[in-house]
């Protein structure tokens, strides 16, 4: 089940993070080196739940041959329900794929579950189902599972379940991988698989085009966002999904990057930024960015007046796609 974040929040809070801008600063004093990025891919081993085994195993080799020309490294966040499939086989090869290329795994539960949806012992329970397979394939190189994404960005809709989670995480020895880079890279994927589905390779290049220059302007507006929140750029972590729009995309999105002179380094590296201390204390319905949820913290506002949009008719094709196999898409969306 695809991602579907909204990194933004609603139009309420980004009114009421702006009047909060007057006060005070951040409190972040020492500085890691700015220019860096951390590239990561949610919904392995394949984003799309029509793909079949064969194409995400093509898709996958695409993927990480663009990352090994590029030199960068990656981490994948596995949905271990896609396993469960007659072919499971040939979706553990994928994981094991990334495993060989050298990037490391993550947990992204077992089944993409919400936890602003359901009861967090339901929450934990599908969590560490969702370990299994990943597990069993980091223990036989000698490394464990250390990284967690929430699905759908959503954390909890009272501070009781959150704490109560991420009581869990840390006893298991889970850091939460947050997100503070996106290019709403979901939105163009569907439509993209659509167009290649009905043999439609030049409206699949029409899609491919326009996320890239999205791409290209969503970029800079993080940087500028990074800036403006803590007075210097921070270490970003970019959330991307094991699509093959991002199969067929790679190079030009790690020539996006070079352009921007962001140098791509490991979640482990970009994670030592002293900006990921910034206290996180948003609990509720919005499946934000880290970004928004620091700006609520430090009173802070970011420049929404140049945020970039997603193109309407790639949302409204989007949508209608959605619509059709996805009924939670419209509300996470």
């Amino acid at each position: 089940m695809p991602a579907k974040i909204s990194p933004f929040g609603s139009a309420f809070r980004m009114v009421a993070t702006a009047l909060l801008s007057l006060a005070t600063a951040p409190a972040i004093a020492a500085p890691a080196p700015s220019g860096t990025v951390a590239l990561t891919f949610d919904d392995l081993p394949v984003f799309g739940a029509k793909t079949s085994a064969a194409d995400g195993a093509a898709m996958t080799t695409r993927l990480l041959a663009g990352l090994k020309r590029a030199h960068d490294t990656a981490t994948g966040f596995v949905n271990e329900a896609q396993l469960a499939t007659p072919d499971r086989a040939d979706r553990v090869r994928m994981l094991t794929q990334w495993l060989d290329a050298g990037m490391d795994l993550g947990n992204h539960s077992y089944s993409h579950l919400s936890l602003n949806a359901v009861p967090v012992e339901t929450y934990i329970a599908d969590v560490a189902h969702g370990a299994q397979e990943t597990g069993a394939l980091l223990a036989a190189r000698g490394r464990r599972e250390r990284w967690y994404r929430y699905p759908y960005l959503e954390t909890g809709l009272t501070h009781a379940v959150r704490h109560r989670f991420e009581g869990w995480l840390d006893t298991h020895g889970y850091r939460v991988a947050p997100v503070t880079m996106e290019n709403s890279d979901w939105r163009f994927a569907t439509p993209y698989d659509a167009a290649i589905a009905r043999g439609d390779r030049a409206g699949a290049e029409r899609i491919r085009a326009a996320y890239l220059a999205y791409t290209r302007q969503i970029v800079p507006w993080y940087r500028q966002a990074g800036r403006a929140l803590f007075g210097r750029e921070p270490a970003f972590v970019f959330l991307l999904h094991a699509s093959h729009l991002n199969a067929a995309s790679i190079d030009d999105l790690a020539a996006i990057l070079r352009d921007q002179h962001l140098r791509v380094v490991s979640l482990d590296t970009a994670m030592r930024d002293p900006a990921y201390r910034t206290p996180d204390t948003y609990v509720g319905p919005n499946g934000d960015g880290w970004l928004d949820r620091w700006a609520l913290t430090l009173h802070r506002s970011l420049p929404y007046a140049s945020l970039p949009t997603v193109p309407k008719a790639i949302i409204a094709e989007d949508a209608r796609l959605e619509g059709a196999t996805d009924p939670r898409a419209a509300a996470t969306s």
